[in-house]
């Protein structure tokens, strides 16, 4: 029995329809109740499996990034290495934590490796966000990785063009400054980094 008391600003789902539901995507319509009893909708929500986004730097301290096609916004954008963590039923989305197969640390060393051909034995771990707590149900696992080294090349999946940069502090304070590193997740990534990491 749970003995935990319900939030009294939390609402109640009270009808989902899947819009789409396919191997990629759970997209849902709900309706809900507010904590007055009115119920309204639509409301629009999505599951997607969960992932996760690595602030590496090199030996020199540069950072390592990558610069990649992105379709939301129709741009190419320069963003921090990150991928979602693999799941034992394969598909794009389910409950966070939900059959996972391998767990976060796990799939940061194997996304940092496929996409730059950088690895690292010096992770930390940051703390666990909400991808977009409006509208979708999964998270990201933030890590920083230091001192990387190149050991191989790149091992994309076949949806993945990408190119990997090295861009100095200041360049990355600069384009976040100016709205051109355009990934709300992973600049919260790097400035957690920035007050974790012992420089």
């Amino acid at each position: 029995m749970d003995n935990q008391k319900k939030d009294p600003l939390a609402w109640e789902e009270i009808r989902t329809e899947h819009i789409v539901q396919d191997e990629w995507i759970d997209f849902r319509r709900s309706a809900y109740r507010f904590p007055d009893g009115r119920e309204f909708e639509p409301y629009y929500s999505y599951s997607r499996k969960d992932y996760v986004v690595i602030v590496a730097t090199d030996t020199e301290g540069n950072y390592i990034c990558v610069r990649q096609y992105r379709q939301g916004v129709g741009e190419v954008t320069t963003e921090f290495p990150a991928g979602g963590i693999e799941r034992k039923d394969q598909k794009e989305y389910g409950k966070p934590g939900d059959t996972c197969a391998e767990d976060a640390l796990a799939a940061a060393k194997r996304e940092l490796s496929e996409e730059t051909g950088y690895e690292s034995d010096e992770w930390i771990k940051l703390p666990v966000v909400p991808s977009n707590a409006t509208i979708a149900d999964n998270y990201a696992y933030l890590f920083v990785a230091r001192n990387c080294r190149k050991v191989s090349g790149q091992h994309l999946d076949e949806t993945e063009y990408l190119n990997v940069v090295k861009i100095t502090e200041q360049e990355l304070e600069s384009m976040v400054e100016n709205g051109k590193f355009q990934q709300v997740v992973h600049i919260t990534a790097w400035l957690l980094a920035k007050r974790k990491t012992i420089k």
